[in-house]
Protein backbone atom coordinates (compact mmCIF):
# COMPACT_ATOMS: atom_id res chain seq x y z
CA UNK A 1 0.00 0.00 0.00
CA UNK A 2 1.52 3.52 -0.73
CA UNK A 3 1.26 6.37 0.92
CA UNK A 4 -1.23 8.69 -0.77
CA UNK A 5 -3.94 5.00 -0.71
CA UNK A 6 -3.19 5.07 3.21
CA UNK A 7 -4.29 8.81 3.20
CA UNK A 8 -7.38 8.34 1.57
CA UNK A 9 -8.05 5.43 4.10
CA UNK A 10 -7.71 7.76 7.07
CA UNK A 11 -9.27 10.72 5.36
CA UNK A 12 -12.37 8.07 4.49
CA UNK A 13 -12.33 6.62 8.62
CA UNK A 14 -12.46 9.97 9.42
CA UNK A 15 -15.25 10.85 7.45
CA UNK A 16 -17.42 8.39 8.77
CA UNK A 17 -16.05 8.21 12.29
CA UNK A 18 -16.77 11.99 13.15
CA UNK A 19 -21.25 11.67 12.21
CA UNK A 20 -20.89 9.16 14.85
CA UNK A 21 -18.91 10.77 17.14
CA UNK A 22 -20.98 13.90 17.11
CA UNK A 23 -24.34 11.45 17.42
CA UNK A 24 -22.50 10.26 20.82
CA UNK A 25 -21.94 13.70 21.93
CA UNK A 26 -25.62 14.62 21.51
CA UNK A 27 -26.93 11.82 23.25
CA UNK A 28 -27.41 11.23 27.07
CA UNK A 29 -29.58 7.88 27.07
CA UNK A 30 -31.47 8.78 24.43
CA UNK A 31 -32.09 12.59 25.09
CA UNK A 32 -29.97 15.22 23.25
CA UNK A 33 -27.43 17.15 24.79
CA UNK A 34 -27.33 21.14 24.69
CA UNK A 35 -27.63 23.87 26.67
CA UNK A 36 -30.73 25.45 26.65
CA UNK A 37 -30.95 29.21 26.23
CA UNK A 38 -31.35 31.26 29.88
CA UNK A 39 -34.97 32.74 30.29
CA UNK A 40 -34.83 36.13 31.54
CA UNK A 41 -36.63 38.16 33.91
CA UNK A 42 -38.23 37.97 37.53
CA UNK A 43 -39.10 34.55 38.46
CA UNK A 44 -40.49 33.06 41.57
CA UNK A 45 -40.99 29.44 42.87
CA UNK A 46 -44.26 27.69 42.40
CA UNK A 47 -46.37 25.62 44.42
CA UNK A 48 -46.43 22.97 41.77
CA UNK A 49 -43.72 20.16 41.38
CA UNK A 50 -43.05 18.22 38.42
CA UNK A 51 -40.16 15.06 38.40
CA UNK A 52 -36.84 14.15 36.49
CA UNK A 53 -35.59 10.82 36.90
CA UNK A 54 -37.68 10.45 39.82
CA UNK A 55 -36.47 13.85 41.81
CA UNK A 56 -39.04 15.92 42.89
CA UNK A 57 -38.45 19.25 41.10
CA UNK A 58 -40.49 22.46 41.95
CA UNK A 59 -41.76 23.99 39.13
CA UNK A 60 -40.95 27.56 38.35
CA UNK A 61 -43.09 30.63 37.04
CA UNK A 62 -41.19 32.89 34.44
CA UNK A 63 -41.74 36.25 33.45
CA UNK A 64 -43.94 36.38 30.68
CA UNK A 65 -45.23 39.12 27.95
CA UNK A 66 -48.20 39.84 28.47
CA UNK A 67 -51.13 40.41 25.46
CA UNK A 68 -50.85 43.34 24.17
CA UNK A 69 -52.70 45.63 21.10
CA UNK A 70 -50.64 47.78 18.52
CA UNK A 71 -51.69 49.13 15.17
CA UNK A 72 -49.05 48.48 11.98
CA UNK A 73 -48.83 51.03 9.30
CA UNK A 74 -52.49 50.16 7.32
CA UNK A 75 -53.89 50.75 10.67
CA UNK A 76 -55.05 47.35 11.25
CA UNK A 77 -55.27 46.16 15.41
CA UNK A 78 -52.13 43.59 15.91
CA UNK A 79 -52.73 41.46 18.76
CA UNK A 80 -49.68 40.13 20.64
CA UNK A 81 -49.33 36.70 20.46
CA UNK A 82 -51.19 36.33 17.34
CA UNK A 83 -50.25 32.60 17.58
CA UNK A 84 -48.27 30.54 20.13
CA UNK A 85 -46.62 27.96 17.84
CA UNK A 86 -44.31 31.66 16.53
CA UNK A 87 -41.11 32.52 18.06
CA UNK A 88 -40.69 36.49 17.78
CA UNK A 89 -37.96 39.03 17.27
CA UNK A 90 -38.62 42.24 18.65
CA UNK A 91 -36.82 46.14 18.40
CA UNK A 92 -37.77 49.59 19.50
CA UNK A 93 -36.92 52.34 16.95
CA UNK A 94 -37.68 55.67 15.52
CA UNK A 95 -36.64 57.28 12.29
CA UNK A 96 -34.64 60.28 13.64
CA UNK A 97 -32.45 58.05 15.62
CA UNK A 98 -29.36 57.53 13.12
CA UNK A 99 -28.39 54.07 14.91
CA UNK A 100 -31.53 53.01 14.46
CA UNK A 101 -31.24 52.36 10.80
CA UNK A 102 -28.30 50.45 11.72
CA UNK A 103 -29.69 48.42 13.67
CA UNK A 104 -32.75 47.74 11.30
CA UNK A 105 -30.41 46.95 8.96
CA UNK A 106 -29.38 44.24 11.35
CA UNK A 107 -32.75 43.33 11.68
CA UNK A 108 -33.29 43.23 8.21
CA UNK A 109 -30.37 40.60 7.78
CA UNK A 110 -32.09 38.54 10.46
CA UNK A 111 -35.35 38.24 8.67
CA UNK A 112 -33.81 37.86 5.15
CA UNK A 113 -31.63 34.83 7.20
CA UNK A 114 -35.58 33.39 8.22
CA UNK A 115 -37.83 34.75 5.57
CA UNK A 116 -38.77 31.16 4.97
CA UNK A 117 -39.33 29.66 8.17
CA UNK A 118 -42.93 30.21 9.09
CA UNK A 119 -41.73 29.53 12.49
CA UNK A 120 -39.97 33.47 12.80
CA UNK A 121 -42.22 36.22 13.37
CA UNK A 122 -40.79 40.17 13.20
CA UNK A 123 -41.92 43.04 15.16
CA UNK A 124 -40.00 46.56 15.32
CA UNK A 125 -41.95 48.84 17.67
CA UNK A 126 -42.23 52.78 16.67
CA UNK A 127 -41.50 54.69 20.19
CA UNK A 128 -41.67 58.48 18.91
CA UNK A 129 -44.95 58.20 17.39
CA UNK A 130 -45.59 61.58 17.88
CA UNK A 131 -43.81 62.62 14.76
CA UNK A 132 -43.46 59.17 13.41
CA UNK A 133 -46.35 59.24 10.92
CA UNK A 134 -47.99 56.31 9.27
CA UNK A 135 -46.85 58.30 5.78
CA UNK A 136 -43.25 58.92 7.61
CA UNK A 137 -43.21 55.31 8.54
CA UNK A 138 -44.61 54.01 5.17
CA UNK A 139 -41.52 56.15 3.52
CA UNK A 140 -38.83 54.68 6.14
CA UNK A 141 -39.94 50.92 5.52
CA UNK A 142 -39.61 50.99 1.89
CA UNK A 143 -36.29 50.85 2.34
CA UNK A 144 -36.03 47.65 3.61
CA UNK A 145 -36.62 44.55 1.93
CA UNK A 146 -38.71 41.91 3.32
CA UNK A 147 -41.88 38.98 2.83
CA UNK A 148 -45.05 40.87 3.16
CA UNK A 149 -46.43 39.83 6.68
CA UNK A 150 -42.95 38.67 7.97
CA UNK A 151 -41.54 41.71 9.51
CA UNK A 152 -44.43 44.15 11.76
CA UNK A 153 -43.84 47.72 11.80
CA UNK A 154 -45.95 48.29 14.65
CA UNK A 155 -47.08 52.18 16.33
CA UNK A 156 -49.51 53.21 19.15
CA UNK A 157 -49.99 55.56 21.83
CA UNK A 158 -46.25 56.73 23.11
CA UNK A 159 -47.12 56.46 26.92
CA UNK A 160 -48.51 52.85 26.09
CA UNK A 161 -45.68 51.64 24.23
CA UNK A 162 -42.96 53.05 26.76
CA UNK A 163 -45.03 51.08 29.54
CA UNK A 164 -44.48 48.23 27.29
CA UNK A 165 -41.11 48.21 27.06
CA UNK A 166 -40.16 48.51 30.11
CA UNK A 167 -42.56 46.53 31.84
CA UNK A 168 -43.00 44.02 29.39
CA UNK A 169 -39.56 43.92 27.48
CA UNK A 170 -37.52 44.85 29.95
CA UNK A 171 -35.39 47.59 28.25
CA UNK A 172 -35.15 51.46 29.04
CA UNK A 173 -36.86 53.36 26.84
CA UNK A 174 -38.01 57.44 27.70
CA UNK A 175 -38.71 60.81 26.04
CA UNK A 176 -35.18 62.54 27.02
CA UNK A 177 -35.60 65.45 29.08
CA UNK A 178 -33.08 67.55 28.25
CA UNK A 179 -33.82 66.91 23.80
CA UNK A 180 -37.41 66.85 23.27
CA UNK A 181 -36.85 65.05 19.72
CA UNK A 182 -34.83 62.66 20.84
CA UNK A 183 -35.91 59.14 22.74
CA UNK A 184 -33.23 57.22 24.87
CA UNK A 185 -33.25 53.64 24.46
CA UNK A 186 -31.07 50.58 24.31
CA UNK A 187 -30.31 49.25 20.94
CA UNK A 188 -31.65 45.73 21.03
CA UNK A 189 -32.81 42.83 19.31
CA UNK A 190 -35.21 40.97 22.03
CA UNK A 191 -35.65 37.22 21.22
CA UNK A 192 -39.17 35.94 22.71
CA UNK A 193 -40.34 32.18 22.80
CA UNK A 194 -43.64 30.47 22.00
CA UNK A 195 -44.74 30.57 25.64
CA UNK A 196 -44.06 34.76 25.43
CA UNK A 197 -40.84 33.93 27.34
CA UNK A 198 -37.90 36.35 26.59
CA UNK A 199 -34.64 33.87 25.99
CA UNK A 200 -32.22 36.97 24.92
CA UNK A 201 -31.42 40.29 24.46
CA UNK A 202 -28.54 41.11 21.49
CA UNK A 203 -26.53 44.32 21.19
CA UNK A 204 -28.40 45.52 17.76
CA UNK A 205 -25.50 47.42 16.37
CA UNK A 206 -22.92 44.48 17.20
CA UNK A 207 -22.24 42.21 14.08
CA UNK A 208 -20.90 39.28 16.58
CA UNK A 209 -23.97 39.68 19.03
CA UNK A 210 -26.23 39.59 15.66
CA UNK A 211 -24.63 36.63 14.33
CA UNK A 212 -25.32 34.95 18.24
CA UNK A 213 -28.56 35.89 17.72
CA UNK A 214 -29.10 33.92 14.45
CA UNK A 215 -27.59 30.83 15.86
CA UNK A 216 -29.51 30.90 19.17
CA UNK A 217 -32.74 31.09 17.27
CA UNK A 218 -31.70 27.75 15.99
CA UNK A 219 -31.35 26.53 19.42
CA UNK A 220 -34.62 27.99 20.11
CA UNK A 221 -36.54 26.27 16.96
CA UNK A 222 -34.82 22.82 17.90
CA UNK A 223 -36.06 22.90 21.89
CA UNK A 224 -39.94 23.88 20.91
CA UNK A 225 -39.68 21.01 18.08
CA UNK A 226 -38.14 18.72 21.01
CA UNK A 227 -41.03 19.59 22.66
CA UNK A 228 -43.29 18.36 20.08
CA UNK A 229 -41.76 15.00 19.86
CA UNK A 230 -41.43 14.63 23.66
CA UNK A 231 -45.72 14.90 23.89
Amino acid sequence: MNGKSFKQILILVALLAVPGFLYYLLQDKGKNRYRPLNIFGPKQVAATFHYKRGKKIADTVYHKISRFELTDLSGNHITFPHDSTHISVFDFYYTRCYSCGVQNRYMESVVSEYADNKRLQFYSVNIDPEYDSPSKLSAYTKDYKYPPGKWIFLTGDEESIYKLARGQFLTDVYRDSKYPDSVIHRHLLILVDTQNRIRGFYDALNKEQIDKLKDEIKVLIAEELRKVTDL
